[in-house]
């Protein structure tokens, strides 16, 4: 074989195997998929186990309780706290957060067109957001997550500059 040909095709092989690779980092299943159902070859066996119905149920709901270092309050369907900007007013149809504020604080979205509650007995609503998307709102007021808050239960936002603060469940704010 002629040494370039062999370069090259060392090289082909290379590329292949690492896309071959790569690809079989996402799980590509969904909780509709039956257990014995995958989708296309994830590349190295891996078959995502299928959900639970209580993580089914779980990740269901837009907005829930949990328990935190706060006491109870508001999360996402994930376990992810939520938080309120003094700076929005209620009833608003807008967010204040805009910018570079929504880097640190991502917008809370609706997974529908009707919000699905588990244990909240606030108002809870949408507004619109600039992508186009529905914010979530408990009485009236826009919810946030905070981009330090890295796992469920984590409350690294409250009390940031005076202004960003966990809800409770009949949507108060707690300072």
């Amino acid at each position: 074989m002629n040494p370039k040909n062999h370069t090259k095709t060392a090289a082909a092989a290379l590329f292949l195997g690492a896309a071959l690779l790569l690809s079989g980092c996402a799980d590509t299943t969904t909780p509709a998929q039956s257990p014995a159902t995958t989708s296309a070859d994830t590349g190295g066996g891996y078959e995502a186990p299928a959900p639970s119905a209580s993580d089914t149920a779980m990740a269901a709901a837009d907005l829930k309780t949990a328990q935190t270092s706060l006491g109870t309050i508001v999360v996402d369907g994930k376990g992810m706290s939520l938080y309120y900007f003094t700076k929005d007013t209620k009833d608003t149809t807008t967010s204040a957060c805009t910018g570079e504020c929504l880097a640190a604080w991502p917008i809370a979205v609706a997974t529908g067109d009707t919000p699905v509650v588990e244990g909240v007995t606030g108002e809870v609503g949408t507004i619109d957001s600039p992508d186009g998307s529905k914010q979530l709102t408990l009485n009236g007021m826009p919810l946030y997550y905070f981009a330090k808050d890295t796992k469920p239960g984590d409350v690294l936002g409250q009390g940031v500059n005076d202004v960003w603060y966990v809800a409770s469940p009949a949507g108060e704010m707690i300072k």
